[in-house]
């Protein structure tokens, strides 16, 4: 069954004493050949020794997550550019692609023709006609199949179910609307919990997982860092927060920058509002737990004041941001840019962006302690 989107418990009476090491969490947006900006930011943490203790993302943020978790450390980077390599443009697409001007028009063109080898194919009855009864799980103008083979070759779900790297995965309940949470440290996860994570419509169709059916995570919340901070027990994390949407951008004045600009606004996924929430929330709970340190013994031994005290906790939060920069040229078609250009220039982005992030480390400077959430945007 699946875990609802997480909410504070009425008590939350864990704290965690500042000697506590941080656990390193990677939360990875959903955003298609986006995603291959992730893989360079997971290549650059590994070469820095800094390995995920949990990972937890959405669509092509949930298969990145699930690479990562499902393979020994040694075999990681490998099996994602095995992935990688399976879902780029065909031979004939990636020529094309190289054409001045329309090129890369023509190659994502392609791609939604003909689909892609390692990924998806054409759906003639749902692209023939939008009333054919296909059934739920073929409801879609393509089909998965494709995905299912590549991810059940390349992930040990064994591995991500017997401890090691925690992974969630955020996916939509179709017929409540509600965001879920399938999490490796409360259940068994398989390859049809990633799948619903990326099961973008009307593209794709729903994942049938039990009685119920999902969809992409991504369009109710595609930056799942809110599970991470409602996460219980609390813990001092490192989290490395991973945006391949840009929440920033101008006004367009052309309407191919209007669609452009109307994805980055939709997928970058309430990030500004999402952080102010979480540093107003760890600093009242930082507040709370001072002020019963200050309370007499006798007061504190309440149960009452107990109950209330519980409120607050001395986690920490440090977020690192990493924010993907534009390529020249992108569109509002960038996220099926699947070429190997566009592949091989993201994730040289995400590697060379983290390295020197990690270079800096901006987690290890001081910090007023009553701030439980610690902002450190590395934008390019």
């Amino acid at each position: 069954m699946a875990k609802p989107a997480p909410t504070p418990p009425t008590v939350a009476k864990h704290t965690v004493s500042s000697g506590t090491p941080p656990r390193i969490v990677l939360v990875l947006q959903g955003g298609g050949a986006l995603g291959a900006y992730q893989a360079g930011v997971y290549e650059a943490l590994h070469e820095a020794g800094l390995r995920p203790d949990w990972v937890i993302g959405t669509s092509i943020g949930a298969i990145n997550a699930a690479l990562i978790a499902g393979n020994k450390p040694e075999d990681r980077l490998n099996r994602m550019k095995a992935f990688w390599k399976r879902v780029e443009h065909s031979l004939p697409a990636n020529t094309v692609g190289n054409i001045p001007v329309f090129g890369a028009q023509l190659a994502n063109f392609m791609t939604m023709a003909g689909g892609l080898d390692g990924f998806f194919t054409p759906n003639p009855l749902a692209q023939a006609s939008q009333t054919w009864p296909l059934g739920p799980e073929r409801a879609g103008y393509y089909s998965t199949d494709p995905l299912r083979k590549t991810l059940s070759g390349l992930i040990d779900f064994g591995l991500t179910n017997n401890g090691g790297c925690r992974l969630t995965v955020g996916a939509a309940n179709v017929r409540t609307a509600e965001m879920c949470y399938f999490d490796s440290r409360d259940m068994a996860l398989d390859v049809r919990h990633v799948m619903a994570s990326g099961a973008l419509p009307p593209a794709f169709p729903p994942v049938r997982i039990n009685d119920e059916y999902y969809w992409d995570g991504g369009i109710l919340s595609n930056t799942p860092v809110e599970a991470v901070f409602d996460d219980y027990p609390r813990r001092s994390c490192l989290v490395f927060a991973v945006h391949i949407w840009n929440p920033a951008g101008p006004a367009p004045n052309t309407m191919a920058a209007v669609m452009h600009r109307q994805k980055d606004v939709q997928y970058a996924s309430r990030a500004h509002s999402h952080i102010v929430r979480q540093q107003q929330l760890h600093r009242l709970r930082h507040i709370v737990s001072e002020l019963a340190a200050r309370l007499p013994p006798e007061e504190r031994a309440k149960p009452e004041v107990e109950e209330l005290a519980g409120y607050g906790c001395l986690t920490q939060m440090h977020v690192v941001r990493l924010l993907a920069p534009p390529l020249d040229g992108e569109d509002q078609n960038k996220d099926i840019d699947f070429s190997a250009k566009g592949i091989a220039t993201r994730w040289r982005s995400g590697y060379e962006n983290t390295k020197a992030t990690v270079a800096r480390a901006p987690w290890t400077d001081p910090v007023d302690p009553l701030e439980g959430f610690v902002l450190h945007d590395a934008a390019a």
